[in-house]
């Protein structure tokens, strides 16, 4: 019977608990995340001659989590998850309000420091998928990153609202917005004390001569755990997946702005998209679980094709609805799965480094692309910024493709 069939247990209370408090945090978290995309871009060009330029401090929120992520993702594996990410939320704390202060002295360099720190709390954030999946056994993988993923449902109303409610209450524009940030983080640090993560792994006893004498097979270079084919379609999905989101999320507020429809209207394509990322979560997992990973890795990418057909069709408030809305149910698909892919790569003393290199990976495409995205928008338009979007979509096929042509079981390495 194939790994996606085979019945399962449920869960006891104690874990079900916990997952509930992760995806909590990833509500709260992402709510913050979400703030960062749909206020940044905005708030710089109240002050900020170049436009081209706006999206500047999101991509060093990216940049961020590319510099921040082998040293947050090794420090959870040496002290543990909890206090992992609580050192995320004092970062988070911190970018948050740089980046205010940053906005109410009119200092362009100051907002991009205070993104550059917001990337720690981001890449711990990120974390949280990989922390659900350690909390449940194997066969409960997949439903557990699209439990807690499926926080940023909540998130999805809590941060477009704020900004919305927040954007005009203090002068300048959006400065209140970033306040709020600060205390979203400081919500998740106070969380994370009620959640009892596995306890962090002991790897000097998984090493050497002690691992072979224990049965315990020492940890492999990152370099063979990255070759596997597995690795390289997760990654490569994972890549297209955030990169592609990112790519459109990121210009969408200017495109809309720069239609002539008003500043309200991107708060609400915002906040469909967001809802189009994390609504499926409630069902990705199961279908994962029925249908296999990289069919519905494959449904992900349709998706994402989709939205950028409805992006080409016209420059309507429903237009970029529709567009953005399937482009967020699109990410999904794909980053749910490919997540799920990765959890099979790697033993529980490897993970620090693997997860590590993934998300440095993602992230550095993340950070490519948002900064193409303010650039690409105010030199070329809307247009040539979906026809891209093509482009990546097409290496996620390929990289799907192959993986399926390997007919590899997707179970653990051992």
């Amino acid at each position: 019977m194939s790994q996606h069939n085979r019945p399962t247990a449920s869960l006891d209370g104690r874990t079900r608990r916990n997952l509930f408090l992760l995806a909590c945090c990833q509500a709260v978290g992402q709510a913050g995340n979400t703030m960062m995309f749909a206020a940044t871009a905005l708030s710089v060009v109240t002050f900020y001659p170049q436009r081209d330029l706006a999206t500047l401090p999101v991509t060093m929120q990216h940049l961020g989590v590319m510099l921040w992520v082998f040293p947050a993702s090794m420090l959870m594996q040496r002290m543990g998850r909890r206090f992992g990410f609580r050192v995320g939320s004092v970062f988070g704390m911190a970018g948050a309000g740089v980046v205010g202060c940053g906005l109410y002295t009119a200092n362009f360099v100051l907002m991009c420091l205070g993104g550059l720190i917001l990337g720690y709390a981001v890449a711990s954030l990120q974390m949280y998928r990989f922390a659900a999946a350690e909390l449940v056994p194997p066969s409960h993988r997949a439903r557990a990153i699209s439990w807690v993923t499926a926080g940023g449902v909540v998130a999805g109303v809590i941060g477009p609202g704020l900004v919305r409610w927040t954007h005009d209450q203090w002068v300048p524009l959006y400065l209140a917005t970033y306040a709020g940030l600060v205390c979203l983080h400081a919500v998740v640090f106070a969380v994370m004390s009620f959640i009892r993560f596995t306890p962090p792994q002991e790897t000097q006893a998984t090493t050497g001569a002690d691992a072979r004498a224990g049965g315990v097979p020492p940890p492999r270079p990152l370099r063979v755990i990255a070759s596997q084919p597995r690795f390289v379609a997760a990654a490569l999905a994972g890549m297209v997946a955030f990169g592609t989101m990112s790519f459109l999320m990121s210009a969408s507020p200017l495109a809309i702005v720069a239609c002539g429809l008003p500043h309200a209207e991107a708060h609400w394509v915002i906040f469909l998209h967001v809802m189009g990322m994390f609504v499926p979560s409630f069902f990705t997992g199961n279908l994962i679980t029925r249908y296999g990973t990289t069919t519905v890795m494959f449904w992900g990418i349709a998706l994402l094709l989709l939205g950028v057909a409805a992006a080409l069709t016209g420059m309507t408030e429903w237009n970029f609805r529709i567009a953005l809305t399937l482009n967020g149910v699109g990410w999904n698909f794909l980053f749910v799965g490919a997540t799920t892919l990765v959890t099979t790569c790697y033993r529980p003393s490897e993970r620090g480094k693997a997860q590590a290199l993934n998300d440095f990976l993602v992230f550095g495409t993340t950070a490519t692309a948002s900064f193409m995205a303010g650039f690409m928008q105010e030199r070329l338009g809307w247009h040539p910024l979906n026809w891209l979007a093509v482009v990546l979509a097409a290496v996620a096929v390929v990289a799907v493709g192959w993986l399926r042509l390997q007919r590899q079981p997707l179970h653990a390495s051992t």
